[in-house]
Protein backbone atom coordinates (compact mmCIF):
# COMPACT_ATOMS: atom_id res chain seq x y z
CA UNK A 1 0.00 0.00 0.00
CA UNK A 2 1.43 3.36 -1.01
CA UNK A 3 -1.40 5.80 -0.36
CA UNK A 4 -1.46 7.44 3.05
CA UNK A 5 -5.04 7.95 4.18
CA UNK A 6 -6.09 11.16 5.91
CA UNK A 7 -8.37 10.27 8.81
CA UNK A 8 -10.71 12.31 11.00
CA UNK A 9 -11.80 11.19 14.47
CA UNK A 10 -15.29 12.33 15.48
CA UNK A 11 -15.75 11.75 19.19
CA UNK A 12 -12.52 11.79 21.21
CA UNK A 13 -13.73 9.97 24.31
CA UNK A 14 -13.06 6.56 25.81
CA UNK A 15 -13.37 4.27 22.79
CA UNK A 16 -11.38 6.62 20.54
CA UNK A 17 -8.55 6.78 23.09
CA UNK A 18 -8.79 3.14 24.05
CA UNK A 19 -8.87 1.64 20.56
CA UNK A 20 -9.13 3.75 17.41
CA UNK A 21 -6.39 6.32 17.83
CA UNK A 22 -3.67 4.09 19.37
CA UNK A 23 -4.19 1.43 16.68
CA UNK A 24 -4.38 3.91 13.81
CA UNK A 25 -1.14 5.47 15.05
CA UNK A 26 0.61 2.13 14.36
CA UNK A 27 -0.50 2.03 10.72
CA UNK A 28 2.13 3.36 8.30
CA UNK A 29 -0.52 4.30 5.73
CA UNK A 30 -2.69 6.37 8.08
CA UNK A 31 -2.41 9.85 9.50
CA UNK A 32 -4.91 11.53 11.80
CA UNK A 33 -5.49 15.06 10.54
CA UNK A 34 -8.72 16.14 12.29
CA UNK A 35 -10.15 15.68 15.77
CA UNK A 36 -13.71 16.60 16.68
CA UNK A 37 -15.54 16.53 20.01
CA UNK A 38 -18.31 18.56 21.61
CA UNK A 39 -15.86 19.06 24.48
CA UNK A 40 -13.08 20.94 22.72
CA UNK A 41 -10.48 20.06 25.36
CA UNK A 42 -10.79 16.37 24.50
CA UNK A 43 -10.14 17.08 20.82
CA UNK A 44 -7.16 19.27 21.70
CA UNK A 45 -5.67 16.51 23.87
CA UNK A 46 -6.23 13.92 21.13
CA UNK A 47 -4.47 16.09 18.56
CA UNK A 48 -1.52 16.62 20.89
CA UNK A 49 -1.11 12.88 21.40
CA UNK A 50 -1.99 11.42 18.01
CA UNK A 51 -2.30 14.17 15.41
CA UNK A 52 -0.03 15.57 12.75
CA UNK A 53 1.50 18.91 13.61
CA UNK A 54 -0.96 20.72 11.33
CA UNK A 55 -4.00 18.63 12.39
CA UNK A 56 -7.17 20.57 13.02
CA UNK A 57 -9.53 20.63 16.00
CA UNK A 58 -13.31 20.96 15.71
CA UNK A 59 -16.41 20.94 17.89
CA UNK A 60 -18.87 20.65 14.95
CA UNK A 61 -18.62 17.48 12.86
CA UNK A 62 -20.14 19.24 9.83
CA UNK A 63 -16.99 21.35 9.58
CA UNK A 64 -14.93 18.17 9.51
CA UNK A 65 -16.98 16.74 6.65
CA UNK A 66 -16.55 19.93 4.65
CA UNK A 67 -12.82 19.19 4.35
CA UNK A 68 -12.48 17.42 1.00
CA UNK A 69 -8.94 16.28 1.75
CA UNK A 70 -10.15 13.83 4.41
CA UNK A 71 -10.46 10.25 3.14
CA UNK A 72 -11.84 8.38 6.16
CA UNK A 73 -13.95 9.24 9.18
CA UNK A 74 -14.09 7.23 12.41
CA UNK A 75 -17.34 7.79 14.31
CA UNK A 76 -16.79 7.27 18.06
CA UNK A 77 -19.81 9.06 19.48
CA UNK A 78 -22.84 7.88 21.56
CA UNK A 79 -25.19 5.44 19.83
CA UNK A 80 -27.95 7.94 19.08
CA UNK A 81 -25.69 9.95 16.74
CA UNK A 82 -24.09 7.07 14.82
CA UNK A 83 -26.52 7.12 11.91
CA UNK A 84 -26.67 10.90 11.51
CA UNK A 85 -22.90 11.38 11.41
CA UNK A 86 -22.15 8.22 9.39
CA UNK A 87 -24.68 9.01 6.66
CA UNK A 88 -23.47 12.60 6.41
CA UNK A 89 -19.85 11.40 6.16
CA UNK A 90 -20.67 8.86 3.44
CA UNK A 91 -22.54 11.54 1.51
CA UNK A 92 -19.50 13.82 1.79
CA UNK A 93 -17.47 11.19 -0.11
CA UNK A 94 -15.70 9.65 2.87
CA UNK A 95 -15.24 6.04 3.97
CA UNK A 96 -16.52 5.38 7.51
CA UNK A 97 -15.71 3.13 10.43
CA UNK A 98 -18.47 3.54 13.00
CA UNK A 99 -18.22 2.17 16.52
CA UNK A 100 -20.57 -0.57 17.60
CA UNK A 101 -23.48 -0.97 17.79
CA UNK A 102 -24.25 0.15 14.26
CA UNK A 103 -27.09 2.41 15.40
CA UNK A 104 -29.57 2.98 18.18
CA UNK A 105 -32.43 1.62 16.05
CA UNK A 106 -32.70 -0.91 13.24
CA UNK A 107 -34.29 1.74 11.02
CA UNK A 108 -31.20 3.90 11.40
CA UNK A 109 -28.98 0.89 10.68
CA UNK A 110 -30.85 0.19 7.44
CA UNK A 111 -30.48 3.85 6.45
CA UNK A 112 -26.73 3.52 6.95
CA UNK A 113 -26.61 0.42 4.72
CA UNK A 114 -28.57 2.27 2.03
CA UNK A 115 -26.26 5.29 2.23
CA UNK A 116 -23.17 3.12 1.79
CA UNK A 117 -24.69 1.37 -1.21
CA UNK A 118 -25.88 4.64 -2.75
CA UNK A 119 -22.57 6.49 -2.34
CA UNK A 120 -20.29 3.55 -3.11
CA UNK A 121 -18.11 4.35 -0.08
CA UNK A 122 -16.84 1.74 2.37
CA UNK A 123 -18.62 1.36 5.69
CA UNK A 124 -17.68 -0.94 8.56
CA UNK A 125 -18.66 -1.27 12.22
CA UNK A 126 -16.20 -1.65 15.09
CA UNK A 127 -16.79 -5.27 16.12
CA UNK A 128 -13.15 -5.74 17.13
CA UNK A 129 -13.69 -9.12 18.84
CA UNK A 130 -13.71 -10.78 15.41
CA UNK A 131 -10.00 -9.97 15.22
CA UNK A 132 -8.87 -11.74 18.40
CA UNK A 133 -6.56 -14.71 17.90
CA UNK A 134 -9.12 -17.20 19.24
CA UNK A 135 -11.86 -15.73 17.05
CA UNK A 136 -9.71 -15.84 13.93
CA UNK A 137 -8.79 -19.48 14.59
CA UNK A 138 -12.37 -20.53 15.36
CA UNK A 139 -13.59 -18.87 12.17
CA UNK A 140 -11.18 -21.07 10.18
CA UNK A 141 -12.46 -24.13 12.08
CA UNK A 142 -16.03 -23.21 11.13
CA UNK A 143 -15.08 -22.63 7.50
CA UNK A 144 -13.17 -25.88 7.09
CA UNK A 145 -16.16 -27.96 8.19
CA UNK A 146 -14.72 -29.31 11.44
CA UNK A 147 -17.96 -28.48 13.28
CA UNK A 148 -20.27 -29.44 10.41
CA UNK A 149 -23.60 -27.59 10.44
CA UNK A 150 -23.80 -25.39 13.54
CA UNK A 151 -27.42 -25.63 14.65
CA UNK A 152 -27.17 -24.51 18.28
CA UNK A 153 -25.12 -21.67 19.74
CA UNK A 154 -24.83 -19.46 22.77
CA UNK A 155 -23.63 -15.85 22.74
CA UNK A 156 -22.17 -14.86 26.11
CA UNK A 157 -21.80 -11.32 27.49
CA UNK A 158 -22.04 -11.75 31.25
CA UNK A 159 -20.61 -9.48 33.93
CA UNK A 160 -21.26 -10.13 37.61
CA UNK A 161 -20.88 -6.51 38.73
CA UNK A 162 -19.35 -4.24 36.11
CA UNK A 163 -21.77 -1.43 35.35
CA UNK A 164 -20.13 1.46 33.43
CA UNK A 165 -20.90 4.56 35.47
CA UNK A 166 -19.28 7.16 33.21
CA UNK A 167 -20.40 8.84 30.00
CA UNK A 168 -23.93 8.07 28.81
CA UNK A 169 -23.99 4.30 29.34
CA UNK A 170 -26.90 4.47 31.80
CA UNK A 171 -28.90 6.87 29.61
CA UNK A 172 -31.49 4.94 27.60
CA UNK A 173 -32.27 7.94 25.38
CA UNK A 174 -28.71 8.22 24.09
CA UNK A 175 -27.68 4.55 24.18
CA UNK A 176 -30.90 2.73 23.31
CA UNK A 177 -30.40 0.24 26.12
CA UNK A 178 -27.95 -1.27 28.58
CA UNK A 179 -25.79 -4.41 28.50
CA UNK A 180 -27.68 -5.97 25.60
CA UNK A 181 -26.84 -3.18 23.14
CA UNK A 182 -23.45 -2.47 24.77
CA UNK A 183 -21.75 -5.86 25.21
CA UNK A 184 -24.42 -8.30 24.04
CA UNK A 185 -23.96 -6.82 20.59
CA UNK A 186 -20.33 -8.06 20.50
CA UNK A 187 -21.26 -11.60 21.53
CA UNK A 188 -24.11 -11.77 19.01
CA UNK A 189 -21.99 -10.43 16.17
CA UNK A 190 -19.28 -12.97 16.92
CA UNK A 191 -21.76 -15.86 17.01
CA UNK A 192 -23.56 -14.94 13.78
CA UNK A 193 -20.20 -14.51 12.05
CA UNK A 194 -19.00 -17.95 13.15
CA UNK A 195 -22.25 -19.53 11.94
CA UNK A 196 -22.32 -17.40 8.77
CA UNK A 197 -26.07 -17.18 9.31
CA UNK A 198 -27.87 -13.85 8.98
CA UNK A 199 -31.44 -14.95 8.33
CA UNK A 200 -33.52 -14.82 11.53
CA UNK A 201 -37.06 -16.16 11.71
CA UNK A 202 -38.35 -15.40 15.22
CA UNK A 203 -37.06 -13.86 18.45
CA UNK A 204 -38.21 -14.14 22.06
CA UNK A 205 -36.60 -11.87 24.65
CA UNK A 206 -36.65 -10.82 28.28
CA UNK A 207 -34.95 -7.94 30.08
CA UNK A 208 -34.63 -7.10 33.76
CA UNK A 209 -34.08 -4.03 35.90
CA UNK A 210 -33.65 -5.86 39.21
CA UNK A 211 -30.25 -4.94 40.59
CA UNK A 212 -29.97 -1.44 39.17
CA UNK A 213 -32.13 -0.10 42.01
CA UNK A 214 -29.67 -1.13 44.73
CA UNK A 215 -27.95 1.62 46.72
CA UNK A 216 -24.18 1.47 47.35
CA UNK A 217 -23.84 -1.63 45.21
CA UNK A 218 -20.58 -3.47 44.73
CA UNK A 219 -19.29 -2.54 41.28
CA UNK A 220 -16.02 -2.56 39.36
CA UNK A 221 -16.24 1.21 38.80
CA UNK A 222 -17.81 2.15 42.11
CA UNK A 223 -21.50 2.32 43.10
CA UNK A 224 -23.97 3.49 40.48
CA UNK A 225 -26.70 6.05 41.06
CA UNK A 226 -30.04 4.16 40.96
CA UNK A 227 -31.79 7.37 39.85
CA UNK A 228 -29.63 7.53 36.71
CA UNK A 229 -29.72 3.79 35.97
CA UNK A 230 -32.51 3.94 33.38
CA UNK A 231 -31.53 0.88 31.29
CA UNK A 232 -31.78 -2.86 31.93
CA UNK A 233 -29.16 -4.56 34.09
CA UNK A 234 -29.57 -7.86 32.20
CA UNK A 235 -31.29 -9.13 29.06
CA UNK A 236 -31.69 -12.49 27.35
CA UNK A 237 -32.92 -13.69 24.00
CA UNK A 238 -33.67 -16.84 22.06
CA UNK A 239 -33.32 -16.54 18.30
CA UNK A 240 -34.51 -19.14 15.81
CA UNK A 241 -33.04 -18.78 12.34
CA UNK A 242 -34.81 -19.60 9.08
CA UNK A 243 -32.78 -22.80 8.69
CA UNK A 244 -33.90 -23.95 12.16
CA UNK A 245 -30.71 -23.08 14.05
CA UNK A 246 -31.13 -21.73 17.59
CA UNK A 247 -29.06 -19.01 19.28
CA UNK A 248 -29.34 -18.14 22.98
CA UNK A 249 -27.99 -14.68 23.84
CA UNK A 250 -27.23 -13.71 27.44
CA UNK A 251 -26.05 -10.28 28.57
CA UNK A 252 -25.65 -8.53 31.89
CA UNK A 253 -23.80 -5.74 33.65
CA UNK A 254 -25.02 -6.99 37.03
CA UNK A 255 -26.14 -10.56 37.66
CA UNK A 256 -25.78 -12.94 40.59
CA UNK A 257 -23.58 -15.50 38.90
CA UNK A 258 -19.95 -16.55 39.06
CA UNK A 259 -19.68 -17.71 35.44
CA UNK A 260 -18.69 -14.51 33.70
CA UNK A 261 -17.27 -13.74 30.28
CA UNK A 262 -17.72 -11.26 27.45
CA UNK A 263 -17.70 -11.60 23.69
CA UNK A 264 -17.58 -15.38 23.86
CA UNK A 265 -19.60 -18.00 22.05
CA UNK A 266 -20.39 -21.69 22.34
CA UNK A 267 -21.08 -23.59 19.13
CA UNK A 268 -22.66 -27.03 18.64
CA UNK A 269 -22.57 -28.62 15.20
CA UNK A 270 -23.26 -31.94 13.53
CA UNK A 271 -19.56 -32.88 13.49
CA UNK A 272 -18.18 -31.10 16.53
CA UNK A 273 -18.44 -28.22 18.97
CA UNK A 274 -16.40 -25.33 20.33
CA UNK A 275 -16.40 -22.91 23.22
CA UNK A 276 -14.35 -19.95 24.45
CA UNK A 277 -14.81 -20.32 28.22
CA UNK A 278 -11.37 -21.54 29.24
CA UNK A 279 -9.38 -20.49 26.22
CA UNK A 280 -10.49 -21.96 22.91
CA UNK A 281 -11.65 -25.56 23.03
CA UNK A 282 -12.80 -27.82 20.18
CA UNK A 283 -14.71 -31.01 20.98
CA UNK A 284 -16.16 -33.93 19.05
CA UNK A 285 -16.13 -37.67 18.49
CA UNK A 286 -13.40 -39.63 16.72
CA UNK A 287 -12.94 -43.40 16.40
CA UNK A 288 -15.91 -43.99 18.72
CA UNK A 289 -14.37 -41.83 21.44
CA UNK A 290 -15.12 -38.31 22.61
CA UNK A 291 -12.31 -35.78 22.52
CA UNK A 292 -11.61 -32.23 23.67
CA UNK A 293 -8.79 -30.23 22.14
CA UNK A 294 -7.32 -27.06 23.67
CA UNK A 295 -5.90 -24.68 21.09
CA UNK A 296 -2.53 -23.09 21.89
CA UNK A 297 -2.71 -19.52 20.63
CA UNK A 298 0.65 -18.19 21.83
CA UNK A 299 3.21 -17.78 19.06
CA UNK A 300 6.18 -18.53 21.30
CA UNK A 301 7.87 -21.83 22.02
CA UNK A 302 10.73 -20.88 24.28
CA UNK A 303 10.80 -20.05 27.97
CA UNK A 304 9.92 -16.50 28.98
CA UNK A 305 8.90 -15.48 25.47
CA UNK A 306 5.41 -15.59 24.01
CA UNK A 307 6.43 -14.48 20.54
CA UNK A 308 5.15 -11.46 18.69
CA UNK A 309 1.49 -11.27 17.77
CA UNK A 310 -0.54 -8.46 16.28
CA UNK A 311 -3.02 -6.97 18.72
CA UNK A 312 -6.65 -7.52 17.73
CA UNK A 313 -7.47 -3.83 17.38
CA UNK A 314 -4.30 -3.24 15.32
CA UNK A 315 -5.34 -6.06 12.98
CA UNK A 316 -8.82 -4.53 12.78
CA UNK A 317 -7.41 -1.19 11.63
CA UNK A 318 -4.91 -2.75 9.23
CA UNK A 319 -7.53 -4.87 7.48
CA UNK A 320 -9.94 -1.92 7.37
CA UNK A 321 -7.38 0.20 5.52
CA UNK A 322 -6.54 -2.78 3.31
CA UNK A 323 -10.20 -3.14 2.32
CA UNK A 324 -10.24 0.47 1.18
CA UNK A 325 -6.87 0.25 -0.55
CA UNK A 326 -7.76 -2.96 -2.42
CA UNK A 327 -11.42 -2.04 -2.97
CA UNK A 328 -12.84 -5.14 -1.27
CA UNK A 329 -15.47 -5.77 1.39
CA UNK A 330 -14.39 -5.00 4.96
CA UNK A 331 -14.33 -7.91 7.42
CA UNK A 332 -17.45 -6.49 9.09
CA UNK A 333 -19.95 -5.60 6.37
CA UNK A 334 -22.81 -3.12 6.86
CA UNK A 335 -25.45 -5.75 6.12
CA UNK A 336 -24.06 -8.12 8.74
CA UNK A 337 -23.98 -5.38 11.37
CA UNK A 338 -27.51 -4.32 10.42
CA UNK A 339 -28.84 -7.82 11.20
CA UNK A 340 -27.23 -7.60 14.64
CA UNK A 341 -29.07 -4.33 15.29
CA UNK A 342 -32.34 -5.79 14.05
CA UNK A 343 -32.01 -8.76 16.41
CA UNK A 344 -31.13 -6.59 19.42
CA UNK A 345 -34.16 -4.41 18.75
CA UNK A 346 -36.36 -7.51 18.41
CA UNK A 347 -35.19 -8.78 21.82
CA UNK A 348 -36.03 -5.41 23.39
CA UNK A 349 -39.42 -5.36 21.67
CA UNK A 350 -40.24 -8.91 22.76
CA UNK A 351 -39.18 -8.10 26.33
CA UNK A 352 -41.43 -5.03 26.32
CA UNK A 353 -44.51 -6.68 24.80
CA UNK A 354 -44.16 -10.21 26.11
CA UNK A 355 -44.64 -11.52 22.58
CA UNK A 356 -42.38 -13.20 20.05
CA UNK A 357 -41.14 -11.02 17.18
CA UNK A 358 -41.31 -12.57 13.73
CA UNK A 359 -39.14 -11.53 10.78
CA UNK A 360 -40.58 -11.42 7.28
Amino acid sequence: MTKVYRIAIIGCGGIANGKHMPSLAKQSNAEMVAFCDVVEERAVEAKAKYGKEDAKVYTDYQEVLADKSIDIVHVCTPNDSHAEITIAALESDKHVMCEKPMAKTSEDARRMVEAAERTGKKLTIGYNNRFRADSQYLKKVCEDGTLGEVYYAKAHAIRRRAVPTWGVFLDEEKQGGGPLIDIGTHALDLTLWMMDNYEPKVVLGTSYHKLGQKENAANAWGPWDPQKFTVEDSAFGMIVMKNGATIVLESSWALNTTQVGEAKCTLSGTEGGADMWDGLSINGEKHSRLYEQKIELNSGGVAFYDGETEKDTDLEMRLWLEAIDQDKDPVVTPKQACVVSELLEAIYESARTGKAVYFE
